[in-house]
């Protein structure tokens, strides 16, 4: 029998005070809206929204890129399904827009605003509308974008793949295009430019990200290994977190079992049956020697002792990572995470969930524990169910500072409040003058 595993408590557990600050605000949001009126702050926001959606039409590019800002907060803290439902497409449009002909910073921005979209529209046609329009704007700003735009580019592209993309090829083209900012296909017209660091990480976070999303993988021999060697060789790189990034994707490859379905086809060859494209002897001690050089870059990366000047908080996540990664590749035991959600707890038990919760958390930033709290795609997505809020006495939970603040007669809500009881008093007023009249008249 393997190693006993011990439930692994890592940052995602005990990052509580990110969480629990983003949860505890979130919570105020919440009992904010019991204070004013859920009316009154539904109509802050959609008027905030609207102004911003406007924005995008104008001309300068500096009021687009606050205008994205914008709407990224929004959609980031508040999901805004209302709003989306109506003008998604007209939000689309213009976020790809500001892609086609913005700065890198607009081109950033609206790409997060349209991996945010995604994510609020959920599973279904609408997601499906943005991944189709959404892939030659990304496509083509890939190949001369620069370095944080292609960042965001392919975060994007990532996640509208991971809701919008329903068959293999879809998937399969969006992974081909994250590949190509790194390894491109070099033709006449092609230069082969060397991708920082950063790139590559980011990349690579990308792709295992929505390799998750596969089932039933269309094997090819000859992709998978040049992917495998490739990751393998990032290994030894110098930058620690491209490492983290590399072992998290071989510890996916390991845990879909691609290399274990190679080896068996290989060994079925030796056999006798054939195996397409390759020597099956050949092939099939390739595989295991590509195992066995994992295997010892993991040995080495889960004990390495650190050089002058070197992070210890880097350090030890790269041990704690691969020291997870080396107990999977030899005993079967994969890393198990707790994250605190509120008052609930959202739990990993495998390197798909973990991958998929670690891109998830970097995306959303802020807005992460909010959607966690009520986006029912990603309740879907981790089989999580959070524990029902009700709020029907909630004012002695937010701060006399902050009812001050929104009982204020300079507040928005209070003076959209007033606007409101002004007219319908000025109708009433209307209408008794009106009733009077006609006894008048009588």
């Amino acid at each position: 029998m393997g190693r006993r595993k011990t439930q692994r408590k890592n940052s995602l557990a005990v990052d509580s005070d990110d969480d629990s600050s983003v949860s505890s605000s979130s919570t105020m949001r919440s009992d904010r809206m019991s204070v004013v009126g859920v009316e009154d702050f539904q109509f802050d926001k959609d008027t905030l929204l609207d102004q911003a959606l406007d924005d995008l039409y104008e001309k300068r590019g500096s009021t687009r890129e606050k205008a994205l800002a914008s709407i990224i907060e929004n959609l980031s803290n508040n999901l805004q399904h209302q709003f989306v439902e109506k003008k998604f497409a007209t939000l689309l449009h213009q976020c790809l827009n500001s892609i086609k002909k913005g700065s890198s910073k607009e081109i950033s921005l609206a790409s997060h605003a349209i991996g945010l979209l995604a994510l609020t529209v959920g599973e279904g046609d609408n997601a499906r509308e943005i991944l189709t329009e959404s892939i030659p704007t990304i496509s083509q700003t890939l190949r001369s974008g620069s370095e944080s735009s292609k960042i965001s580019l392919v975060e994007c592209l990532a996640v509208i793949t991971f809701v919008g993309g329903n068959d293999m090829e879809e998937i399969e083209r969006s992974l081909q295009l994250m590949w190509q900012v790194v390894i491109p296909k070099l033709g006449p017209n092609v230069v082969a430019v060397r991708q920082s660091a950063t790139i590559i990480g980011a990349m690579v976070s990308a792709w295992s990200f929505v390799l998750t999303t596969m089932h039933g993988l269309k094997l090819n021999s000859k992709d998978w290994q040049e992917s495998i060697s490739y990751l393998s060789s990032l290994l030894d790189k110098d930058d620690r977190a491209v490492r983290i990034a590399a072992g998290e994707a071989l510890a996916l490859i390991f845990e879909r079992g691609v290399l274990e379905k190679f080896s068996a086809e290989a060994k079925g060859s030796i056999d006798g049956s054939t195996l397409e494209g390759s020597k099956p002897r050949e092939w099939f001690m390739h595989i295991q020697g590509l195992k066995g050089k994992i295997l010892n870059q993991v040995k080495s990366l889960s004990m390495e002792a650190g050089g002058k000047g070197s992070a210890k908080k880097d350090l030890n996540s790269q041990r704690n990572t691969f020291k997870d990664i080396l107990e999977f590749l030899e005993d079967g035991y994969c890393p198990e995470t707790s994250t605190k959600i509120g008052g609930d707890l959202l739990q990993t038990s495998t390197w798909t969930q973990l991958i998929q919760l670690n891109f998830l958390k970097h995306f959303l930033g802020g807005g992460f524990v909010k959607h966690m709290q009520e986006n029912e795609f990603l309740h879907d997505v981790f089989g999580f169910t959070p524990k029902k809020k009700f709020l029907l006495d909630s004012e002695h939970r937010i701060s006399s500072t902050e009812k001050r603040m929104f009982k204020s007669p300079n507040s928005f809500a209070n003076k959209a409040r007033t606007q409101l009881l002004n007219k319908n008093r000025m109708l009433a007023e209307g209408r008794n003058i009106g009733h009077y009249a006609v006894n008048v008249g009588d």
